[in-house]
């Protein structure tokens, strides 16, 4: 065929072209239709479609555990000690912050000299804590709210007392420590 021919077969069949697209699965069915007609026997994959059921029914499942978790959370000790007694939060906050400048006071003052005696001061600390810890499950199970509300603020006295009294021998052995060396000469 010359050139000339295909131009004008072009030209003749100019609007008749069949530009649709085929439907899905066309690819398959003509390779089918070709096997069979060549005697080739295939065998049909048939997609699994428990899928989609099982992976909405997690999803499902997902949120709802999701919202349980957020509608259902348990309040958590501070919160509800607070509940029972509000003006807690508010002694709680300027004891513990007292109680947090004197314990950075301690550290600083941490020496070859006094470093048992501030790692003791922190042992005794943290045993007053857990105690308090204990003093609000109390509270919160529903013990004497008075006695249990007195026996929190004395704890956190104790502590302030103890700490004080730390800061002060830390002192005195500092200054002991410093007059020994004006006294001692070489």
């Amino acid at each position: 065929m010359s050139k000339d021919n295909l131009e004008q077969l072009f030209e003749r069949l100019h609007g008749e072209f069949d530009i649709e697209e085929p439907k899905g699965g066309h690819q398959e069915r003509f390779l089918e239709k070709l096997n069979q007609s060549n005697g080739v026997v295939t065998l049909k994959k048939r997609r699994a479609t428990w899928w989609k059921p099982l992976s909405i029914a997690a999803s499902i499942v997902l949120l709802c555990v999701l919202g349980l978790k957020v509608f259902n959370s348990q309040p958590t000790l501070s919160e509800q000690v607070v509940e029972i007694s509000p003006e807690v939060s508010q002694t709680e906050f300027y004891f513990a912050n007292l109680v947090e400048e004197q314990v950075q006071q301690l550290k600083e003052g941490r020496s070859p000299e006094t470093a048992k005696l501030v790692d003791d001061t922190l042992f005794q600390l943290q045993k007053l804590e857990d105690n308090y810890q204990t003093l609000e499950q109390e509270l919160v199970n529903g013990g004497n709210s008075k006695i249990i509300l007195n026996a929190m603020i004395t704890n956190f006295q104790t502590r302030i007392d103890l700490l004080k009294e730390v800061l002060t021998n830390i002192e005195n052995i500092k200054n002991l420590k410093s007059y020994n060396d004006e006294n001692f000469t070489i």
